[in-house]
């Protein structure tokens, strides 16, 4: 069973059609910029770009860099503000046509590695980071999603934690590994102390790059990168699709 899942980023709008029963892309992936300002029309149209690609017409899921409750964009630290209070699903359907369920873009990469990835099998607390241009995150507990938790935004060092160790900030400011896999131990301690998570999923771009830094880990809990790598937030888009397709299907 295929959908398109389509994960939009800080940086990049890429998306794939997805076999949600193996997890596996059936298509590269196809990537656009994303653009500045992420407007409303700006990033709905190429989103339509990515869909228009695959000459898709069937349901699509989409991970979006914002807390998403009822499809409703609830936060905009990513895209543009005029996004706040917007039923970005109902947008998105009435420009592409196609059926189209929302999530918040690190529950989606989490829905994928928890389904086919790192955390696929494991019980108790699951927290996963996605490293980019901010931290995105995602809690499981006992396999089942704590939705929205945008612990990037937690204080450290007296500023947002993705504003100290993104990888963005590793980027612009040169870093070397050995200083940026500190400053993400940093980062991971705090959750540590706040949460004892069972198993850490370190995602995102740089998650290929994971044996850089994981000497300068050092936590109470075990640390891994993702399996999906940075395909994981297009995975669990389509099958955040899948499932509201299922969950439709069953109330209709």
């Amino acid at each position: 069973m295929e959908f398109l899942g389509i994960d939009v980023g800080g940086t990049g709008i890429k998306g794939a059609i997805v076999d949600v029963r193996t997890g596996e892309l059936v298509t590269e992936r196809y990537r656009l910029l994303t653009p500045k300002p992420a407007t409303q029309p700006a990033v709905i149209e190429t989103i339509e770009a990515v869909i228009s690609h695959f000459d898709w017409h069937g349901p699509v899921g989409c991970g979006f860099p914002a807390a998403v409750k009822d499809e409703i964009v609830k936060t905009a630290s990513k895209i543009d503000n005029s996004w706040i209070g917007v039923n970005a699903s109902a947008q998105i359907e009435k420009e592409t046509g196609c059926p189209t369920h929302l999530v918040n873009d690190a529950d989606a990469a989490g829905y994928a590695e928890v389904e086919f990835g790192a955390g696929r099998n494991i019980n108790g607390t699951i927290f996963m980071a996605a490293f980019g241009t901010g931290i995105g995150t995602a809690v499981f507990h006992n396999q089942q999603l704590v939705p929205n938790t945008e612990l990037g935004h937690i204080p450290l060092h007296g500023m947002d934690a993705e504003d100290y160790a993104a990888n963005s900030i590793r980027e612009k400011n040169n870093l070397s590994w050995e200083e940026w896999g500190g400053r993400v131990n940093e980062y991971l301690q705090l959750i540590v102390d706040l949460f004892w998570p069972d198993i850490i999923i370190v995602g995102g771009g740089v998650s290929k790059s994971f044996h850089e830094f994981k000497p300068y880990i050092d936590v109470d809990s075990k640390v891994v990168a993702a399996e999906s790598r940075n395909h994981a937030g297009i995975i669990g888009a389509a099958l955040a699709a899948s499932a509201k397709h299922r969950y439709l299907h069953k109330v209709e």
